[in-house]
């Protein structure tokens, strides 16, 4: 009996003390790992945002990994919310070092940034309008802000203009007589984009918040404003997604459909896209520059200024900064941006030279 009460007790003794082993090789394999992770550096600048945003800092990485003796830094194209999203989630390698933008940082995402100790520098890039797009191979067009807001708004001002109703029109033609009998589709970027806010902005809200019907049902300027801003769900807008291309694919296999995005994609498809007269203006280059054509809107590159002398992220604000990529003549015009005017671009570099101490 004794004997069988000694292997038991040698038993559960062997038991604790190789579970006790265990328990202390795995917390200190668990703290190697965290200690692992908090000290693995990137060796390269991290860079999210815009789609519309996203060729023209791509093409600055590719100089910048080239050019100096840093290596070419990672950009991805994940939308101007997705990109706020991660940039102020935190600071170190686990963190982009900017993001893209086609249009400014929003009140929320300011406040996110700042709970996360994030400091952060707003770079004026250039300028992109938004164009809507059929295939060269469709009929041309030319529509109006109005006619816009009636094909893709939410709601509508009834026939006779006493009441506000859920968007009735199927057609081009029952939006505006002067058109041609052709169903509407649309197929646009989701809500996460840059290029939808700056459309609904400059489009949608441009015609809508000034309408009376909409000030007498929604006399609360925000409300009226949030109302204006809902583009319809019943099929006619379709969202693509981030990747234009895929809208290019769409056009093309449905030549009585439109795209919405940035002009410089446009001028990259110019052999397969032509665009749509707004207000009878064409979008253009110099139409775009010298503010004729009204759907235009700036393009920005947020840095982060916390970890500002790491990885080269002083070096990489120069190089986007500098006359030779976003001046008069700079490199980044040959892939459609619009430039600043002379005033803006010194405002710019002024800016940054303070920061960086130059």
């Amino acid at each position: 009996m004794k004997f069988l009460l000694y292997i038991i007790f040698a038993f559960f003794t062997f038991n604790a003390s190789f579970c006790l082993a265990n328990t202390k090789q795995n917390n200190s394999l668990k703290t190697k790992q965290k200690s692992y992770f908090q000290n693995t550096k990137r060796d390269r600048l991290h860079i999210t945002g815009s789609s519309t945003v996203y060729p023209f800092i791509a093409t600055v990485a590719e100089t910048f990994g080239r050019e100096t003796g840093f290596k070419t830094p990672v950009v991805e194209a994940v939308g101007t919310g997705g990109g706020f999203k991660v940039f102020c989630e935190g600071v170190g390698y686990n963190f982009p070092d900017f993001t893209n933008a086609s249009r400014v940082i929003l009140p929320s995402e300011i406040e996110k940034c700042q709970k996360n100790n994030i400091n952060f520098i707003e770079i004026k890039l250039g300028y992109d309008g938004i164009v809507i797009a059929n295939t060269v191979k469709s009929q041309t067009f030319s529509l109006s802000k109005h006619d816009l807001f009636l094909a893709l708004a939410s709601s509508v001002p009834s026939s006779d203009g006493s009441k506000l109703i859920a968007n009735p029109y199927k057609t081009w033609q029952q939006v505006n007589k002067k058109l041609v009998n052709l169903p509407i589709v649309v197929y646009g970027p989701p809500a996460s984009s840059g290029t939808r806010d700056s459309f609904v902005e400059l489009v949608l809200e441009d015609v809508c918040l000034q309408n009376n019907l909409f000030i007498k049902t929604y006399p609360d300027s925000k409300i009226r404003k949030k109302k204006c801003s809902q583009i319809r769900i019943d099929g006619a807008f379709i969202e693509a997604g981030e990747n234009d291309n895929l809208i290019v694919q769409k056009l093309l296999n449905n030549q009585n459909a439109f795209g919405i995005f940035g002009f410089s994609f446009l001028e990259e498809n110019k052999n397969l896209l032509q665009p749509v007269k707004i207000n009878n203006i064409t979008p253009s280059f110099a139409n775009i520059t010298n503010k004729t054509y009204s759907i235009s809107r700036p393009l920005f590159i947020y840095a982060k200024l916390n970890q500002i002398n790491s990885m080269g992220i002083a070096e990489f604000i120069t190089e986007i900064t500098s006359t030779h990529t976003i001046g008069s003549d700079g490199y980044l015009l040959q892939k459609g941006l619009v430039p600043l005017s002379y005033n803006e671009l010194v405002e710019e570099r002024n800016k940054i030279a303070k920061i960086l101490g130059n």
